[in-house]
């Protein structure tokens, strides 16, 4: 940001007042405001050298507080220097730029030592500073000084950065001994973002309270946290994250560290700070996990187990865990770990970690002997395990995520975890993870993007990103709407309000808010309410990343503090906070756990906080037989948590596996039954006789815990008990339904002939029963993968058009279902079933409509050309007629080469040339190589000549090309039409760089020159448009101004309403942003976007939309065979075919035949200058509209 951009302050009413920033805690709102010791005169370009002295009487003085404002005027160009400032006394003369500071803001730039605010060497009126500080009003910097000194001198005056600028430099200096409160400037009211005011800006919930436990300079930036069993909290500081995405950010080449922060004084503060580690190998760390002395640290491509050996608090050594994870320098690689009840560590990466390696490099095969490797096979995207405490014995529990930050796990064994969704899609989800599931970011079987047309497709779009209407598919405990999750636990304590006991508390760092969510059992799964219990209202800066729980039950929330959140953006390296959340009146105490004795080590057991009830277990576990009686006693006591902890460890003791087994699931509660299966299935029990006897278990969840634990039984063992379950379920609990899927993979066949033999043998039942059987085969047959799913499903379907009359079969959600069911049955089968219903479609007695839509869907999934298949011709032929003018024509000419349809595809295009189908239509022209038909219509002269040349310039093929400069260079044909050709041409590399050609060879029409300059302007291609800049220069911007910098335009007052009118109107903002279904959906939905991005993080999203790009919003680019590129938001991406959407909102197919090379690039679609579009006021306005856009609260 160059310095004339600093001086453009929006005036304000004089009435209003900025509040500086204060490093220290504030006094209560009620205390008078302290007097400077000292205060110049207001100095502007009129005083004399522009500069004055000053100096304060410093005697008995140990806080030394340097404030500037801007004094009154509202206007910017206030860049401020401390020239010489020094402290004199009996001690002698200190440099105060000898003395490091305590904390330093100012509202623009940076504080600097010896270099303004934008960091040149200091000058005031032309003359250099010998020594000094630079800063930029409205600014405080806070000292501690030492003893000896009595003087404070200075000479202070305005930076020539500012001076130079002209444009009304004003600033008034002030010395305090104690931290000063809110400063009447006349300028608009600023947020105090300084550690005292940290806690003002945050609403808790009722009952709790909430400290400042530590911040900067203390700790910057924390990622991710833990806290010890002596209450000391372990800290991720990340400053070096994305350095190639935040190279503003300065550099720390010592690399980032694992702080220690305690509270000696027990005062609620921390007061110590120990670095545990520090180096380029944890660079950006996304998980710390403390289990005794050794330190878990995901980071990077590795996962590190640091060990402290002599309790110094330092790292002594360090093992690589796993390692060769992508997503380097990535939110979405590996994330932290934690310890479960049942002595195992449980883990996630997102959808960019891909993979998982052993210390040698070598790839990781898990329990079920997959690899653990993103390829379908079956595992894609994010995922969670589990392993042993020393990394053997993997276990993929879950997959396709898409950024599951963090999981937690109760002491039953059940494992929870949030998941981020594209921007803007509403679609933030918690997860209960029910083991082995799929949870359908992409498509199972194709990779498919949730965009990507597909049958079934569901209603709303935060659901239809997770496919949840597909089988196989685990449906979500809760969505939550827009934002960035992050640190998750389970809170199992008693020391909050009872409204939180026993219930997942969560970090949502995009809406600024920690949340509980009061999860309750429906059926096999569950149902959530949302609490809010921290939530950033006055302070859009508070960016929640992790909450853990204390020895003594308090929560510790850790907040990144970022003026935005995503796009792996960092707007600060400088802040960083730690809150204390607890019941009012409840000091941070550490309860003693005596970990020498079994009586101690049981008592530990119990605490809220997981690293105390590590070192418990790994006591307890040691001592074996001799802790037998003390855990069976904890095993009888009232709380269903305890007694689940005593559990894991009774069975674990050699000789008491079975019979703490057989005791757990015949108990009275089911989640203790649950955690009994789960037990037997650690100690590698035969699990077919413990799930014989819980067979009739009248608890879904006990019944969905059998289903997965039959799923490692060989087949031959696996279908009784897996039909003795399934006979008891609830055919309409999706959550029981999936997990009889995952119970049947691999035995479907042998699961289906059984059943049939069953039905043979069984006899009489009662009708409920019989329709409940019929219903869980039906069901089943849905979910199914066998090798005979096919044919039943077919069955299915037919079954449902005859039973009752359907007049519009594509709506009805139950015969769309059946169709989906069939797109995951294997090839063969699935040709054989389309051809079996494209039968029934021509010689049933259905309804026209009803048999038309049942071909259609049919042939869409026959395997080579119909039209080539006597027996299938005619119906294909019928088929077009019917369908004529719609997309499906279109899919079907394209797909079927229907040569005598061609000149039907030519209409379409012609008719609709900038709509999707449009487009389809002549990009279909465009592989079936249709030359002589479209140079014919170019050749027209007619308007539906201009309209080809549009359809053909937004196909993004390179192919069109020479045809259309043809038409350019035809003198012959008219001017409406070349010009059409020239705008067509240029949207493609090749087209648009031989129109520059021929425009810097003057052998363009001059009646061409002003549609070449707009359409190279336009082009994809970076080459024309930098020629075109040479060729045709652009006119100045909008009024001819400089856009202010953001520190600016943030103080601007916005009108909201004018804000509206423009985002839809001048500022185009409309043209790639829905809000509120108004819009193109090209970039993220901004319908909530005021929930999740402060002002300053706005105002940067739009004039430098590169700096952070929302994952899965970035720019690829595909070069095709034919030579051209194109470039666009990746919609999906199979092995058949890449699917872009452009920056007109169309969607472009391209087969992977044809793409020799598909790149993610670095910067967005979204245009770099929208400011030449508006004035900053109307800039103002817009950003003042979206800051209203959040999430609608339910009454």
């Amino acid at each position: 940001m160059t310095q004339r951009f600093s001086c453009l302050r929006q005036l304000a009413s004089s009435a209003a007042l900025i509040v500086l920033a204060i490093p220290a805690l504030a006094a209560p709102p009620t205390a008078a405001p302290p007097r400077p010791l000292a205060a110049s005169p207001v100095v502007t370009t009129e005083t004399p050298g522009h500069i004055v002295p000053l100096q304060a009487d410093i005697r008995g003085v140990r806080n030394l507080y340097l404030v500037v404002s801007d004094a009154g005027n509202g206007f910017g160009c206030d860049w401020a220097d401390w020239a010489e400032p020094q402290l004199t006394g009996p001690a002698g003369t200190l440099k105060l730029t000898d003395l490091k500071w305590k904390s330093a803001q100012a509202e623009w730039g940076k504080t600097g030592v010896g270099v303004n605010a934008a960091g040149d060497p200091l000058r005031i009126n032309g003359k250099p500073v010998a020594f000094g500080i630079g800063t930029h009003a409205n600014s405080i910097i806070h000292f501690e000084i030492p003893e000896g000194y009595e003087k404070f001198t200075a000479r202070v005056g305005i930076d020539n950065g500012g001076s130079d600028q002209n444009n009304g430099s004003s600033m008034q200096f002030f010395v305090y001994s104690e931290a000063p409160g809110p400063t009447a400037t006349a300028a608009t009211a600023a947020v105090d973002r300084s550690p005292a005011a940290a806690v003002a800006g945050l609403d808790r919930a009722e009952g709790l309270d909430m400290q400042l436990f530590a911040a900067e300079p203390m700790l910057l930036s924390p990622s991710n946290i833990d806290v010890d069993h002596l209450g000391r909290i372990w800290v991720c500081e990340v400053v070096n994250y994305r350095r190639f995405a935040n190279g503003s950010n300065p550099d720390r080449p010592e690399g980032d560290r694992i702080l220690v922060l305690e509270d000696t004084d027990a005062d609620g503060k921390a007061d110590r700070q120990t670095v545990f580690h520090q180096g380029r190998d944890i660079d950006s760390a996304h998980g710390v996990c403390v289990l005794g002395n050794r330190v878990i640290v995901s980071a990077g491509d590795s996962v590190f187990s640091f060990y402290d050996d002599n309790g110094d608090l330092q790292a002594d050594r360090r093992e690589v865990m796993f390692t060769g994870i992508k997503g380097t320098q990535h939110d979405h690689g590996i994330h932290s770990f934690t310890f479960g009840p049942d002595g195992r560590l449980y883990f996630n990466f997102g959808n960019s970690g891909e993979e998982l390696h052993t210390p040698d490099g070598k790839i990781v095969v898990d329990l079920a002997g997959n690899e653990v490797r993103a390829a379908r096979k079956p595992y894609q995207e994010g995922m969670a395990f589990r392993c042993e405490l020393d990394g053997s014995r993997v276990e993929t529990l879950g997959w396709n995520f898409r950024n599951n930050w963090e999981l937690c796990v109760d002491s039953f064994g059940s494992v929870w975890q949030s998941d981020n969704d594209d921007d803007g899609n509403r679609g933030v989800r918690i997860n209960f993870v029910m083991e082995y599931g799929n949870y359908g970011y992409k498509d199972e079987f194709t990779g498919a993007g949730w965009q990507a047309p597909r049958a079934n497709l569901e209603t709303e779009i935060p659901q239809r990103h997770w496919h949840l209407n597909d089988p196989g598919v685990v449906p979500n405990l809760l969505q939550t709407g827009a934002g960035s999750p992050t640190g998750i636990l389970i809170y199992e304590g008693d020391a909050l309000p009872a409204r939180y006991l026993n219930q997942l508390i969560h970090c949502d760092a995009g809406p600024n808010v920690v949340r509980s969510y009061a999860v309750a059992q429906a059926g096999a799964g569950y149902t959530a309410e949302i609490n809010n219990i921290v939530n950033g209202a006055r302070d859009q800066w508070f960016r929640p990343s992790d909450v853990c729980v204390a020895p003594d039950g308090s929560l510790i929330v850790a907040d990144w503090y970022d003026p935005g959140v995503g796009g792996h953006r960092q707007g600060d390296v400088e802040k960083g906070r730690l809150f204390r959340v607890s019941m009012p009146g409840r000091k941070y105490t550490v309860p003693k756990a005596d970990l020498t004795t079994v009586a101690g080590a049981v008592e530990a057991l119990k605490s809220p906080n997981t690293a105390t009830r590590y070192l418990a277990f790994m006591k307890l576990k040691a001592a074996g037989p001799e802790a037998q009686a003390a855990l069976q006693q904890l095993y009888s006591d009232s709380n269903p948590r305890f007694r689940a902890r005593a559990m894991w460890l009774l069975g674990q003791i050699a000789g008491l596996g079975p019979q703490t087994v057989e005791n757990a699931v015949t108990d009275s509660l089911p989640d203790i039954r649950v955690a009994g299966l789960r037990l037997a299935r650690r100690l590698g029990m035969d699990i077919v006789p413990v799930v014989d006897k819980l067979a009739g278990d009248a608890s879904p969840a006990v019944q969905r815990e059998c289903l997965i634990a039959l799923r490692s039984v060989p087949t031959a063992q696996r279908t009784a008990p897996l039909l003795a379950v399934i006979r008891q379920i609830d055919p309409h609990d999706r959550w029981l339904l999936e997990a009889a899927g995952i119970a049947a993979e691999g035995a479907w066949d042998e699961l289906f002939t059984a059943w049939s033999a069953q039905d043979a043998a069984r006899g009489q039942a009662t009708a409920e029963s019989e329709a409940r059987w019929r219903l869980a085969r039906q069901e089943l047959s849905w979910r199914s993968r066998g090798s005979k799913s096919a044919a039943d499903i077919t069955g299915y379907l037919l079954a449902n058009l005859t039973a009752k009359p359907v007049e519009q079969p594509a709506a009805d959600p139950q015969l769309a279902r059946w169709f989906r069911a069939l797109d995951f049955q294997s090839r063969d089968a699935v040709d054989k079933a389309a051809r079996t219903l494209l039968t029934a479609a021509a010689e049933s007695n259905l309804p026209e409509p009803v048999s038309e839509w049942l071909a259609a869907e049919a042939l869409q999934r026959v395997s080579g050309n119909p039209l080539q298949d006597p027996a299938l011709a005619a119906q294909v032929r019928q088929l077009l007629d019917r369908s004529a003018g719609t997309p499906r024509f279109v899919q079907l000419v394209r797909r079927f080469a229907a040569t005598d349809r061609y000149p039907e595809l030519l209409t379409i295009a012609q008719q609709k040339p900038a709509e999707q189908i449009g487009v389809e239509a002549m990009t279909a022209l465009l592989e079936l190589k249709q030359w002589d038909l479209l140079s014919a219509a170019l050749a027209a002269g007619d308007p539906a000549a201009v309209a080809t040349a549009e359809a053909m310039g937004n196909t993004a093929n390179g192919a069109i090309a020479e045809p259309l400069l043809a038409v350019i260079r035809n003198p012959e044909l008219t001017i409406d039409v070349r010009r059409a050709a020239v705008r067509a041409a240029a949207r493609v590399n090749n087209g648009a760089l031989e129109i520059a050609t021929l425009a810097e060879k003057k052998s363009l029409d001059s009646d061409l020159e002003q549609a070449a300059a707009a359409a190279l302007h336009a082009s994809p291609s970076r080459q024309a448009r930098e020629r075109a800049q040479q060729l045709f220069p652009l006119p100045p911007s909008r009024d001819n101004t400089p856009t202010p910098p953001i520190s600016e335009l943030a103080k601007m007052k916005g009108d909201a309403g004018n804000g509206r009118i423009v985002f839809f109107s001048t500022g185009t903002c409309h043209k790639c942003h829905v809000v509120d279904g108004m819009g193109r959906e090209i970039g993220p939905n901004l319908t909530e976007i005021g929930s999740k991005l402060s002002r300053e993080a706005m105002f940067e999203s739009v004039l430098y939309p590169s700096a952070g790009i929302s994952h899965n919003y970035e720019m690829w680019t595909a070069v095709l065979s034919s030579g051209t590129t194109v470039n666009g938001l990746l919609v999906s991406s199979t092995d058949a075919e890449v699917s872009l959407r452009g920056d007109d909102a169309l969607v472009r197919k391209f087969p992977r035949t044809d793409i020799e090379e598909l790149v993610k690039q670095k910067i967005s679609l979204m245009p770099a200058d929208l400011q030449k579009t508006m004035t900053s006021q109307e800039l103002a306005d817009v950003v003042e509209y979206m800051q209203g856009l959040k999430k609608k609260q339910v009454p």
